[in-house]
């Protein structure tokens, strides 16, 4: 089979290394992919969100599958229109896209439909928004509606905060909606599951630090590291299955939406394990699906092939899963999730050496002449397994102070929570 990847992060590096230990794959294409992408797969100079590029290189390529990495060409309609032209795909249309796509939209489909969530208020100006913050009161957190590669959340703990946040907002996006929401405490955790809208195939849980620096502090980011397992209670899955996902699978037939994919949900497991979701994704985590993925001992085609080609999940169907801890350590270019310089040497990257247990995604990065450079604010999820936690942690962080340049930046506490 010929496979078509879109997307050029850590999170579609991980698909490819993925995808390519399957026997059913002769051939892998990433549009764009990255340097570290490059090493695997053959890497086609088309942007994610050129969807009609995509779909006449998938057609004359005569590709037979394609897995959709990124949020945004899911919302601009890529999947459904990969199908209309006949390329097996796996990948919610832009309709069911809205889970992510719009916050304000999932927090109206997740109140309508019973699906447990915090308490919000949509509001289009800034004396709304703050009429909304006198009434939950402080700490709140506020989110545009938008796609926002994971920065367009606020968690403001006063009104210095607040106020910060309104500017940020409303110097993007004057005018629009955005969701003022109660802040809710607890533990956090990423769910995720392959359905075709009527069955699930659950994947084992994560949790990630979204914050940029150590412990839990400044502006939030696409993923500073993550873990897997999440630290949950024995019988916490069930409890997910039971009060988030079967619900939203069941929601999802009743307002006859047909999903194909992945969907993520990140939850909060509030004090007596009242579980609250947070947000909804309509494609894989990064950095989750690095320490996921490398977790997964079956071959993840025997999932996307019929996901994918008949729109239908292979019937008591169990994915194996390694018995050990994942731990994956974000290195990101100084200045991320702002400003930040691109084409950076990375000098030590060529001669590393990693062995069965230890990987290096590559999620900003790109090659020349056989050398790396940064091409991106995450750079590199440098991701290990080990039998426990600290081993895990252990065995990234060994490998993160080899490759580390003299511009980059990383968080030291991943996978420490408090």
């Amino acid at each position: 089979m010929k496979v078509a990847v879109i997307g050029s992060g850590g999170r579609e590096h991980t698909l490819v290394w993925k995808i390519s230990q399957s026997p059913m794959v002769t051939k892998i294409y990433a549009l764009p992919g990255n340097g570290g992408i490059s090493d695997i797969a053959e890497c086609i100079p088309i942007g994610s969100e050129d969807i009609s590029g995509i779909i006449s290189f998938c057609k004359e390529s005569k590709i037979d599958l394609v897995m959709i990495g990124p949020e945004v060409p899911l919302s601009k309609g890529l999947a459904e229109t990969l199908r209309e032209q006949g390329v097996p795909t796996v990948g919610p249309d832009s309709k069911c896209a809205r889970l992510e796509s719009s916050k304000v939209w999932a927090k109206e489909f997740m109140i309508k439909h019973g699906i447990p969530t915090a308490g919000y208020k949509t509001v289009t100006d800034k004396n709304s928004l703050m009429r909304a913050v006198d009434e939950f009161g402080l700490p709140i957190v506020i989110k545009m509606d938008g796609l926002c590669a994971g920065k367009g959340v606020f968690i403001c703990k006063d009104m210095e905060e607040v106020e910060s946040a309104v500017e940020n907002i409303y110097g993007i996006a004057t005018g629009g909606k955005v969701v003022v929401e109660e802040f809710l405490e607890g533990n956090e955790a990423s769910y995720m599951i392959f359905t075709d809208g009527q069955s699930y195939i659950p994947l084992v849980t994560s949790r990630d630090h979204k914050k940029i620096f150590d412990g839990d502090k400044g502006p939030n980011t696409g993923g500073m590291g993550a873990v897997s397992p999440a630290p949950l209670d024995v019988g916490m899955d069930e409890k997910i299955k039971t009060s988030v996902i079967k619900p939203l699978l069941k929601a999802l037939k009743n307002e006859k939406m047909h999903y194909n994919g992945v969907i993520y949900a990140g939850l909060m497991i509030c004090p007596g394990d009242d579980i609250r979701v947070l947000e909804f994704n309509a494609r894989f985590g990064d950095p989750e699906t690095q320490v996921i993925l490398t977790r997964m001992e079956s071959d993840i085609m025997d999932i996307l092939v019929p996901l994918g080609s008949i729109s239908k999940l292979p019937s008591n169907y169990t994915i194996k899963w390694n018995d050990g801890v994942s731990c994956c350590v974000v290195i990101a270019q100084k200045g991320y999730p702002n400003d930040y310089e691109k084409g950076v040497h990375i000098p030590n990257l060529k001669n590393i050496k990693t062995d069965k247990n230890e990987f290096i995604f590559h999620a900003g990065t790109i090659k020349k002449k056989g050398e790396y450079y940064t091409n991106g604010g995450r750079v590199l999820g440098v991701t290990a397994v080990g039998t426990t936690l600290n081993e895990a942690r252990k065995k990234a962080y060994s490998l993160v102070e080899k490759i580390a340049w003299s511009s980059s930046y990383y968080r030291k506490d991943i996978g420490l929570w408090r």
